[in-house]
Protein backbone atom coordinates (compact mmCIF):
# COMPACT_ATOMS: atom_id res chain seq x y z
CA UNK A 1 0.00 0.00 0.00
CA UNK A 2 1.43 3.41 -1.02
CA UNK A 3 1.76 6.03 1.69
CA UNK A 4 0.10 9.36 0.90
CA UNK A 5 2.51 12.28 0.57
CA UNK A 6 1.51 15.63 2.06
CA UNK A 7 3.12 19.02 1.58
CA UNK A 8 3.83 20.57 4.97
CA UNK A 9 2.86 24.23 5.32
CA UNK A 10 6.07 25.09 7.19
CA UNK A 11 8.22 23.60 4.43
CA UNK A 12 6.31 25.47 1.74
CA UNK A 13 6.73 28.73 3.67
CA UNK A 14 10.49 28.10 3.85
CA UNK A 15 10.63 27.43 0.11
CA UNK A 16 8.60 30.51 -0.88
CA UNK A 17 10.62 32.74 1.45
CA UNK A 18 13.91 31.43 0.05
CA UNK A 19 12.78 32.07 -3.53
CA UNK A 20 11.56 35.58 -2.72
CA UNK A 21 14.71 36.44 -0.77
CA UNK A 22 17.05 34.87 -3.36
CA UNK A 23 19.25 33.70 -0.49
CA UNK A 24 19.15 31.00 2.19
CA UNK A 25 20.72 33.32 4.75
CA UNK A 26 18.27 36.18 4.11
CA UNK A 27 15.33 33.76 4.20
CA UNK A 28 16.56 32.25 7.47
CA UNK A 29 16.76 35.73 9.02
CA UNK A 30 13.25 36.60 7.79
CA UNK A 31 11.81 33.39 9.26
CA UNK A 32 13.81 33.48 12.50
CA UNK A 33 15.58 30.20 11.71
CA UNK A 34 19.22 29.25 11.57
CA UNK A 35 20.65 28.74 8.11
CA UNK A 36 21.33 25.00 8.65
CA UNK A 37 17.77 24.47 9.93
CA UNK A 38 16.28 26.20 6.89
CA UNK A 39 18.52 24.22 4.52
CA UNK A 40 17.33 21.04 6.19
CA UNK A 41 13.69 22.04 5.69
CA UNK A 42 14.31 22.76 2.01
CA UNK A 43 16.00 19.39 1.52
CA UNK A 44 13.04 17.70 3.25
CA UNK A 45 10.62 19.41 0.85
CA UNK A 46 12.75 18.35 -2.12
CA UNK A 47 12.62 14.80 -0.77
CA UNK A 48 8.83 14.94 -0.58
CA UNK A 49 8.49 16.35 -4.10
CA UNK A 50 11.17 14.02 -5.43
CA UNK A 51 12.98 16.70 -7.47
CA UNK A 52 15.50 19.50 -6.78
CA UNK A 53 13.66 22.78 -6.26
CA UNK A 54 16.51 25.28 -6.01
CA UNK A 55 19.70 26.09 -7.88
CA UNK A 56 22.29 26.85 -5.19
CA UNK A 57 25.35 29.03 -5.88
CA UNK A 58 27.66 31.33 -3.89
CA UNK A 59 25.57 34.30 -5.04
CA UNK A 60 22.26 32.87 -3.79
CA UNK A 61 19.42 30.59 -4.85
CA UNK A 62 16.96 30.51 -7.74
CA UNK A 63 14.17 28.05 -8.52
CA UNK A 64 14.76 25.07 -10.79
CA UNK A 65 12.18 24.11 -13.38
CA UNK A 66 10.42 22.01 -10.72
CA UNK A 67 10.69 24.92 -8.28
CA UNK A 68 9.06 27.29 -10.78
CA UNK A 69 6.23 24.80 -11.23
CA UNK A 70 5.72 24.38 -7.47
CA UNK A 71 5.94 28.08 -6.56
CA UNK A 72 2.41 29.24 -7.55
CA UNK A 73 0.88 26.21 -5.79
CA UNK A 74 2.94 26.88 -2.67
CA UNK A 75 1.95 30.54 -2.62
CA UNK A 76 -1.72 29.71 -3.00
CA UNK A 77 -1.63 27.03 -0.29
CA UNK A 78 -0.06 29.53 2.12
CA UNK A 79 -2.61 32.19 1.19
CA UNK A 80 -5.54 29.79 1.59
CA UNK A 81 -4.26 28.61 4.97
CA UNK A 82 -4.06 32.15 6.29
CA UNK A 83 -7.43 33.14 4.80
CA UNK A 84 -9.13 30.08 6.26
CA UNK A 85 -7.82 30.88 9.74
CA UNK A 86 -8.78 34.56 9.42
CA UNK A 87 -12.13 34.41 7.64
CA UNK A 88 -13.79 31.27 9.07
CA UNK A 89 -16.78 32.33 11.15
CA UNK A 90 -17.04 35.84 9.71
CA UNK A 91 -19.88 36.91 7.42
CA UNK A 92 -19.09 39.75 5.04
CA UNK A 93 -21.48 41.42 2.61
CA UNK A 94 -21.40 44.35 0.22
CA UNK A 95 -19.44 45.31 -2.89
CA UNK A 96 -15.74 45.99 -3.42
CA UNK A 97 -14.23 47.20 -6.69
CA UNK A 98 -10.51 46.47 -7.06
CA UNK A 99 -8.34 48.17 -9.66
CA UNK A 100 -5.29 46.13 -10.63
CA UNK A 101 -2.28 46.62 -12.84
CA UNK A 102 -2.70 44.10 -15.67
CA UNK A 103 0.47 42.27 -14.63
CA UNK A 104 -1.00 41.79 -11.14
CA UNK A 105 -4.39 40.76 -12.53
CA UNK A 106 -2.62 37.97 -14.44
CA UNK A 107 -0.86 36.73 -11.30
CA UNK A 108 -2.19 34.98 -8.20
CA UNK A 109 -4.15 38.00 -6.91
CA UNK A 110 -7.46 37.26 -8.69
CA UNK A 111 -7.38 33.72 -7.33
CA UNK A 112 -6.91 35.05 -3.81
CA UNK A 113 -9.91 37.35 -4.33
CA UNK A 114 -11.95 34.45 -5.71
CA UNK A 115 -11.09 32.38 -2.65
CA UNK A 116 -12.25 35.25 -0.42
CA UNK A 117 -15.49 35.56 -2.40
CA UNK A 118 -16.20 31.85 -1.93
CA UNK A 119 -15.79 32.25 1.83
CA UNK A 120 -18.28 35.15 1.76
CA UNK A 121 -21.00 34.44 -0.84
CA UNK A 122 -22.92 37.54 0.25
CA UNK A 123 -20.08 39.80 -0.94
CA UNK A 124 -19.46 40.93 -4.52
CA UNK A 125 -15.90 41.55 -5.70
CA UNK A 126 -15.24 43.27 -9.03
CA UNK A 127 -11.79 43.57 -10.65
CA UNK A 128 -10.94 46.43 -13.05
CA UNK A 129 -7.91 46.76 -15.35
CA UNK A 130 -8.13 50.28 -16.77
CA UNK A 131 -5.82 52.99 -18.11
CA UNK A 132 -4.71 55.43 -15.43
CA UNK A 133 -7.16 58.22 -16.34
CA UNK A 134 -10.15 55.85 -16.42
CA UNK A 135 -9.05 54.21 -13.16
CA UNK A 136 -8.92 57.63 -11.52
CA UNK A 137 -12.45 58.44 -12.68
CA UNK A 138 -13.76 55.09 -11.40
CA UNK A 139 -11.98 55.66 -8.07
CA UNK A 140 -13.33 59.20 -7.70
CA UNK A 141 -16.85 57.98 -8.55
CA UNK A 142 -16.68 55.24 -5.90
CA UNK A 143 -16.86 52.30 -8.33
CA UNK A 144 -13.34 51.27 -7.31
CA UNK A 145 -12.46 51.24 -3.62
CA UNK A 146 -8.93 49.78 -3.80
CA UNK A 147 -6.23 50.29 -6.45
CA UNK A 148 -3.06 48.22 -6.59
CA UNK A 149 -0.69 49.50 -9.27
CA UNK A 150 2.73 51.01 -9.73
CA UNK A 151 3.15 53.36 -6.79
CA UNK A 152 3.46 56.44 -8.99
CA UNK A 153 0.20 55.64 -10.81
CA UNK A 154 -2.23 54.98 -7.95
CA UNK A 155 -4.96 57.63 -7.49
CA UNK A 156 -3.99 59.42 -4.33
CA UNK A 157 -1.13 58.80 -1.90
CA UNK A 158 -0.50 55.05 -1.42
CA UNK A 159 -1.23 53.77 2.07
CA UNK A 160 1.15 50.85 1.53
CA UNK A 161 4.03 50.18 -0.84
CA UNK A 162 6.15 47.14 -1.62
CA UNK A 163 9.09 46.53 -3.91
CA UNK A 164 9.13 43.46 -6.15
CA UNK A 165 11.78 42.29 -8.61
CA UNK A 166 11.58 42.19 -12.37
CA UNK A 167 13.07 39.14 -14.08
CA UNK A 168 14.16 38.39 -17.62
CA UNK A 169 11.88 36.23 -19.75
CA UNK A 170 13.58 34.62 -22.75
CA UNK A 171 11.61 33.80 -25.87
CA UNK A 172 11.69 30.37 -27.47
CA UNK A 173 15.06 29.82 -29.13
CA UNK A 174 16.38 33.34 -28.42
CA UNK A 175 20.17 33.64 -28.00
CA UNK A 176 20.73 35.88 -24.97
CA UNK A 177 24.26 36.56 -26.22
CA UNK A 178 22.95 38.07 -29.49
CA UNK A 179 24.40 41.45 -30.44
CA UNK A 180 22.25 43.48 -30.60
CA UNK A 181 19.88 41.83 -28.12
CA UNK A 182 16.28 41.58 -29.42
CA UNK A 183 13.99 43.12 -26.80
CA UNK A 184 10.21 42.83 -26.38
CA UNK A 185 8.84 45.95 -24.68
CA UNK A 186 5.64 47.34 -23.25
CA UNK A 187 4.54 50.38 -25.26
CA UNK A 188 4.99 53.89 -23.91
CA UNK A 189 4.14 55.20 -21.40
CA UNK A 190 5.73 52.47 -19.26
CA UNK A 191 8.29 52.89 -16.48
CA UNK A 192 9.40 49.26 -16.88
CA UNK A 193 10.33 49.96 -20.49
CA UNK A 194 12.54 52.84 -19.38
CA UNK A 195 14.14 50.72 -16.64
CA UNK A 196 14.94 47.90 -19.05
CA UNK A 197 16.54 50.13 -21.66
CA UNK A 198 18.49 52.16 -19.08
CA UNK A 199 19.82 48.93 -17.56
CA UNK A 200 20.99 47.66 -20.94
CA UNK A 201 22.60 51.01 -21.78
CA UNK A 202 24.34 51.21 -18.40
CA UNK A 203 25.88 47.76 -18.82
CA UNK A 204 26.97 48.36 -22.40
CA UNK A 205 24.59 45.87 -24.03
CA UNK A 206 23.51 46.79 -27.53
CA UNK A 207 19.79 46.20 -28.16
CA UNK A 208 17.07 46.53 -30.75
CA UNK A 209 13.30 46.68 -30.30
CA UNK A 210 11.92 43.46 -31.75
CA UNK A 211 8.29 43.90 -30.66
CA UNK A 212 6.09 46.27 -28.66
CA UNK A 213 2.67 45.82 -27.10
CA UNK A 214 0.50 47.76 -24.66
CA UNK A 215 -0.67 44.53 -23.00
CA UNK A 216 0.84 41.62 -21.09
CA UNK A 217 -1.00 39.22 -23.42
CA UNK A 218 0.83 40.71 -26.41
CA UNK A 219 4.24 40.59 -24.72
CA UNK A 220 3.75 36.94 -23.70
CA UNK A 221 2.64 36.05 -27.24
CA UNK A 222 5.80 37.63 -28.64
CA UNK A 223 7.95 35.67 -26.21
CA UNK A 224 6.22 32.40 -27.10
CA UNK A 225 6.93 33.22 -30.74
CA UNK A 226 10.62 33.64 -29.96
CA UNK A 227 10.90 37.32 -30.86
CA UNK A 228 13.20 38.40 -28.03
CA UNK A 229 13.60 38.90 -24.28
CA UNK A 230 11.41 40.92 -21.93
CA UNK A 231 11.15 42.05 -18.31
CA UNK A 232 8.27 40.50 -16.36
CA UNK A 233 7.10 40.07 -12.80
CA UNK A 234 8.13 36.58 -11.56
CA UNK A 235 4.50 35.46 -11.18
CA UNK A 236 3.95 35.94 -14.94
CA UNK A 237 7.10 34.10 -16.02
CA UNK A 238 6.24 30.84 -17.77
CA UNK A 239 8.68 28.00 -16.96
CA UNK A 240 9.85 27.70 -20.57
CA UNK A 241 10.83 31.41 -20.55
CA UNK A 242 13.16 31.29 -17.53
CA UNK A 243 16.76 32.45 -18.05
CA UNK A 244 18.91 29.80 -16.35
CA UNK A 245 22.21 31.68 -16.80
CA UNK A 246 22.18 34.45 -14.16
CA UNK A 247 25.18 36.18 -15.74
CA UNK A 248 23.81 36.26 -19.30
CA UNK A 249 21.73 39.41 -18.80
CA UNK A 250 22.11 42.39 -16.44
CA UNK A 251 20.20 42.48 -13.15
CA UNK A 252 16.96 44.44 -13.50
CA UNK A 253 15.79 47.00 -10.93
CA UNK A 254 12.83 46.39 -8.65
CA UNK A 255 9.42 47.85 -9.34
CA UNK A 256 7.58 49.73 -6.57
CA UNK A 257 3.91 48.82 -6.19
CA UNK A 258 1.43 50.88 -4.21
CA UNK A 259 -2.02 50.32 -2.73
CA UNK A 260 -4.52 53.19 -2.55
CA UNK A 261 -7.84 52.98 -0.69
CA UNK A 262 -10.78 55.32 -1.10
CA UNK A 263 -11.04 57.48 2.05
CA UNK A 264 -14.80 56.91 2.33
CA UNK A 265 -14.27 53.18 3.00
CA UNK A 266 -12.48 53.43 6.35
CA UNK A 267 -13.97 50.92 8.77
CA UNK A 268 -15.73 48.85 6.08
CA UNK A 269 -15.06 45.20 7.08
CA UNK A 270 -15.28 43.89 3.50
CA UNK A 271 -12.78 46.45 2.20
CA UNK A 272 -10.56 45.66 5.20
CA UNK A 273 -10.63 41.96 4.31
CA UNK A 274 -9.88 42.56 0.61
CA UNK A 275 -7.00 44.91 1.45
CA UNK A 276 -5.55 42.31 3.81
CA UNK A 277 -5.83 39.61 1.14
CA UNK A 278 -4.06 41.80 -1.42
CA UNK A 279 -1.21 42.65 0.91
CA UNK A 280 -0.80 39.06 2.06
CA UNK A 281 -0.81 37.62 -1.44
CA UNK A 282 1.69 40.00 -3.01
Amino acid sequence: MLMARDLEIALLRSFVTAVRAGSISRAATALGHTQPALSQQLRKLEGTVGRPLLHRSPSGVSPTRAGEELLPYAERILSLSTQALTETGRVLTGHCGVGLLEDLAASQLPQALADLARLHPGATLEVFCLPNAEMRRAYDAGRVQLVFDEAQDVPGPPRWTVRRPLVWAVGQGVDVAADPLPVVLFSNPCTWRTSVLETLERTGRRWRVAFESNSLVGVLAALRAGLGVAALMPANLEPAMACHDPDALPVLPDVELGLARHPRTDGDPLIDAVETALRRTI
